[in-house]
């Protein structure tokens, strides 16, 4: 199967869910360089995907895929600050941590793919004949 769009990437979907729930549970945080950080870091993750599939070749979308990693990590020892300062509850920190961890394995298997695929160039923006 072809992926075409950035938007079928299950990478992509689960750090699109994730970044719903990020705004969702730091809506009413009264800190807000806090809650921005989160929010920003959540972002870049969604962002990097999108926008290193979008450059066409693998060398550049790897570097961007790292780039998200970086990010879900960023927002990870954010997600603990936010714990330490009473901001969210025990429960909300692991399920958090736990998605994160699980985007960032898949981020690496991903990058694991694209480093053995024969896949390079233009991939995207033509058709299989």
């Amino acid at each position: 199967m072809k992926i075409e769009r950035f938007e079928e990437l299950p990478i992509w979907k689960d750090a699109r869910t994730l970044s719903s729930l990020v705004y969702k549970n730091t809506k009413l945080f009264k800190d807000f360089s806090l809650r921005d950080q989160m929010r920003r870091a959540v972002v870049s993750v969604v962002s990097n995907i999108a926008e290193g599939f979008e450059r066409g070749s693998n060398k550049e979308f790897i570097q961007f895929l790292y780039i998200a990693k970086g990010s879900i990590g960023e927002l990870r020892a954010q997600l603990y600050v936010a714990y330490d300062a009473n901001l969210l509850s025990r429960e909300t920190l692991v399920n958090f941590v736990k998605q994160c961890e699980e985007i960032s394995k898949g981020i690496s298997k991903f990058v694991g793919y694209l480093r053995k695929s024969s896949i390079t160039g233009e991939r995207h923006n033509t058709k299989n004949t």
